[in-house]
């Protein structure tokens, strides 16, 4: 396949996905070009038509994610649909499931070697650990509140005792894991990078640490 086969190939694949996306959300191509608009970058309604008519053989990346924001979709899936495309080309002439390339493109392609420290693949592997952290400290924290509430809502002074000791062992684990995470947010500003924002709920979390830094 030649590299313009190739082109035109990926610009097809996007706009079917385009399309049919476009058509789950109950948009006209007018109403999807306004919704562009509204988000800053006017794409016409001509340019979706020659998308998805195929007079159009490439997408500008700017279109390309915008268009996957108006349509509520992850812009990924736009380029390698899971659900409908059983192989694609990553590149010209070298096909491969449509996983694996996925995999490829964010850097999640299998491996039985750590990534050398300060590599793309390294990094990569360091914010989505950093997610992980996050999502375990969310889930004592959540579990910890939940327990506590019910114990000091229920009038069965058994089943107080019950979910009194309950709530004390999960704040054990959200105590845990949040000191994890912070101790994870403070290795990462020690390498120079900066750890994503923390949901409202886990703000204290960097909270507590400057105001231990303020009182030292």
């Amino acid at each position: 396949m030649t590299t313009d086969g190739w082109g035109s190939q990926l610009t097809t694949r996007v706009a079917e996905q385009i399309r049919r996306h476009r058509k789950a959300a109950g948009l006209t191509v007018a109403e999807t070009a306004d919704a562009c608009t509204a988000r800053g970058l006017p794409v016409p309604k001509t340019t979706i038509t020659n998308l998805e008519t195929g007079r159009r053989s490439s997408v500008d990346l700017a279109e390309f994610l915008v268009l996957a924001d108006v349509l509520g979709v992850p812009p990924i899936t736009l380029l390698f649909p899971l659900d409908t495309a059983p192989t694609v080309d990553v590149l010209p002439g070298q096909p491969v499931s449509t996983w694996n390339g996925l995999a490829w493109f964010t850097g999640e392609t299998a491996s039985t070697e750590a990534a050398p420290k300060g590599s793309p693949r390294e990094l990569l592997d360091l914010f989505r650990a950093h997610g992980d952290a996050v999502a375990a400290a969310r889930a004592s924290t959540s579990l910890a509140k939940e327990r506590r509430r019910m114990a000091n809502t229920t009038l069965d002074p058994a089943r107080r005792t019950e979910l009194l000791d309950a709530a004390t062992g999960y704040e054990q684990f959200a105590f845990d894991d949040c000191r994890a995470l912070g101790a994870f947010r403070d290795s990462m500003r020690e390498r120079g990078l900066v750890p994503p924002e923390l949901p409202a709920d886990l703000a204290f979390v960097d909270q507590s640490k400057a105001s231990s830094k303020d009182t030292e």
